[in-house]
């Protein structure tokens, strides 16, 4: 290992660090599944349960991850040898590191295909190709279109050209750039998607559907759909936040940062919620989750209402904002580590790396057309074999071990230093990160398998 350092790269601050995070956390399941989950769920009830989780889950792991990444300074294999040999342990807690690379680029490989969807249709829906459609139309529109193999692959493409480029260029130039850009522009279409929303007459069901509470929705089912997403929506487990937290200066509040990302991450999927249901109740769709809300149900409802052709480009926009946040994140950490530890340029691994994730998603790619009898694991496809891995091994074991590592490794002193937590929490978050997270994951991760 020839490095055992990052680069000197640092945020340049701690509000671009927080938009870069929640870049990485909101993705496309924030648009085509939180607010499906919630109102299925019990509406607030759900939401109470969810941040409940969060409290318990997402929080004290994302706040492990990034205080990781700035201790470690490296990228996460690094980072975790750097750990290991200033506070002793084996040096298998390299493995988590490792993990964490492996994952963020094996979700790349499908998640890109995906994006490309959202990419594809940004384009139609600016050519007004969805202006009068019905459902009929938009579900063969839907289907033709992921049987056409090269179409898919060129819009995988494109993604991976996309997201090679930003990063390419480094952490203030390209990503901070990328994000300034992205983040906002994401947030300025949200909120003017959701003042349309405030004027359909279906608002108010929309909000009663997400936000009214009931209790007799709730279930051991809800309660492990909430935990399973206040993980997953985290951007937790591969390697993201640590190697963000790598570029985080000491001076930087770990504890206010982590607060603001749950609350920014948790914001965005409710205003997007309220403004995908107000559009489909409006229209008196069938509200949905998964691909088919977002790429069957949604071009119909746009084709129905007045300035739909602007109102549905602008959507479609940020779903691509979203799934770009989101990509850049994912290939970070293994392209820090092939700059830090190998010895390779950013340029060099940054095309490396991007061609390694495109080759490797040609697979999920073409498992929607020509592959889509090939099986990998048990009966799934190439797709959804990558995306059984990633999510269901991979992840939740990524953040298992780091909620073990930094709760019984790490000294309390140690940890604390680090983390800079006010003495008041530092008691509690020992129990939650020594117990309660561990826990709590590993019912995910058993879950995940049986399920």
């Amino acid at each position: 290992m020839l490095q055992s350092k990052n680069l000197g790269a640092t945020w340049s601050s701690q509000t671009i660090f927080v938009m870069a995070a929640v870049g990485s956390a909101v993705g496309l399941g924030n648009l085509w599944k939180f607010p499906y989950i919630t109102g299925e769920n019990g509406g607030a009830a759900f939401v109470l349960v969810y941040l409940l989780c969060i409290l318990a889950v997402g929080l004290p792991i994302l706040i492990a991850e990034i205080t990781l990444g700035r201790a470690g300074q490296a990228s996460p294999p690094q980072a975790m040898a750097n750990i290991v040999r200033k506070v002793g342990g084996s040096r298998m807690w390299v493995f988590l590191g490792i993990n964490g690379v492996l994952g963020g680029l094996f979700i790349l490989s499908f998640y890109s295909v995906i994006a490309g969807w959202g990419l594809a249709y940004f384009l139609e829906s600016l050519r007004g190709n969805f202006v009068g459609i019905d459902a009929q139309a938009a579900k063969t529109h839907f289907e033709t279109f992921v049987a056409s193999p090269g179409g898919l692959i060129f819009w995988h493409t494109l993604i991976m050209i996309a997201t090679v480029l930003i990063v390419v260029k480094g952490v203030r130039s390209g990503i901070e750039r990328g994000i300034n850009i992205m983040m906002p522009g994401l947030l300025v279409i949200l909120l003017i998607l959701f003042g349309y929303a405030l004027t359909t007459p279906a608002f108010s069901q929309s909000f009663d559907f997400l936000f009214e509470p009931d209790f007799s929705k709730l279930s051991s089912d809800s309660i492990l759909v909430a935990l399973g997403h206040a993980f997953f929506t985290l951007s937790l487990g591969f390697g993201t936040m640590m190697v963000y937290g790598s570029y985080l200066p000491r001076s930087f509040s770990i504890v206010r940062a982590t607060l603001w990302i749950v609350v920014a991450d948790t914001v965005i999927a409710l205003l997007a919620g309220m403004v995908i249901f107000s559009i489909v109740f409006s229209n008196d769709l069938v509200p949905g989750a998964g691909p088919g809300l977002l790429f069957q149900t949604l071009p119909v409802a746009f084709s129905q209402m007045q300035m739909g052709w602007l109102l549905g480009t602008l959507f479609f926009a940020m779903v691509v904002l979203a799934a770009l946040s989101s990509a850049i994140s994912m290939i970070e950490p293994g392209l820090s580590w092939l700059e830090q530890n190998w010895g390779i340029s950013r340029m060099k691994g940054a095309w490396l790396l991007g061609s390694g994730v495109w080759l490797l998603g040609l697979g999920s790619a073409l498992a929607f057309n020509l592959w889509q009898d090939v099986t990998v694991l048990g009966d799934r496809t190439i797709f959804e074999s990558m995306d059984f891995l990633t999510s269901n091994l991979m992840l939740p074991l990524g953040g298992l071990f780091t909620a073990l590592f930094v709760g019984w490794v790490w000294s309390r002193q140690q940890r604390d230093e680090q983390i800079g937590m006010p003495p008041s929490w530092s008691g509690i978050y020992t129990v939650v990160i020594r117990w309660v997270a561990p826990i709590l994951v590993a019912i995910v991760f058993v879950n995940n398998l049986i399920a």
